[in-house]
């Protein structure tokens, strides 16, 4: 038995972007935090585009911030995550690709698109917000009736955002209503958590964890998401 939990991180791995390099290092410390053995691999989102029944030996998928080289590839990994119900989280970047997936492979919306790549299109779920969150700490509420209050034990948290896309508000009904719930909310009532709860662990989120978690106080969501993937893990062998 192989004793490491193998997360697989969808996304173009840049030196330069603080926040991937966040992302390894939150997952690390809050590994060490729990005495959990990890692997890290990058999966370019290249490698994805046709076959990926290579990915399926990691126990969790976390899709990254950034922008990805192959919008087809992302898709392609997020969709295999949540139909075969690995730990999965998407965050920022993650959470605009994360609600596209699902509007299209199942909701059947295969026309929807980002604004900020096709601007121009007819049906946009992920717009503009109404102000920019680059460097913004801002107040999340949770929803006390979701399974991210268990992570929290709390209905107010402050996060830390780095983006200026969202969710378009005219699906959020569509979305609630179609099982991926929106379970947190700003001061503004905009959406910034959401929760697929027939999934073991699917959750997206417009702010990053990785930004904020730190060896001395590791960030309890991500605490979470690597227990669910240890779980997981055992349970394969």
């Amino acid at each position: 038995m192989d004793d490491f939990v193998k997360i697989g991180i969808i996304g173009d791995f840049d030196l330069e972007r603080q926040s991937h390099k966040a992302t390894n290092e939150a997952l690390n410390h809050c590994a060490n935090y729990l005495g959990i053995k990890i692997k890290i691999q990058w999966l370019t989102t290249e490698s994805l585009e046709r076959n990926i029944d290579h990915i399926s030996g990691f126990d969790g998928f976390w899709c990254a911030p950034g922008v990805y080289k192959s919008e087809k590839g992302a898709l392609n990994a997020i969709q295999f995550a949540r139909k075969n119900n690995y730990p999965f989280i998407g965050t920022c970047a993650g959470f605009q690709y994360t609600v596209i997936e699902y509007a299209r492979n199942k909701l059947g919306l295969n026309d929807v698109q980002h604004a900020e790549y096709n601007p121009d299109a007819s049906d946009l779920i992920i717009t503009p917000l109404s102000c920019s969150l680059i460097g913004e700490t801002r107040k999340v509420f949770v929803n006390k009736n979701s399974m991210i209050y268990k992570y929290y034990n709390k209905t107010e948290i402050e996060e830390r955002f780095s983006c200026t896309f969202g969710l378009n508000p005219k699906y959020r009904q569509w979305m609630g209503e179609s099982g991926f719930k929106i379970v947190g909310t700003d001061e503004q009532n905009e959406v910034r958590i959401l929760e697929l709860s027939q999934n073991k662990f699917y959750i997206a989120t417009l702010f990053q964890p990785q930004l904020s978690s730190l060896p001395t106080n590791p960030h309890k969501l991500i605490l979470a998401y690597l227990t669910c993937s240890k779980e997981f893990h055992l349970k394969r062998y």
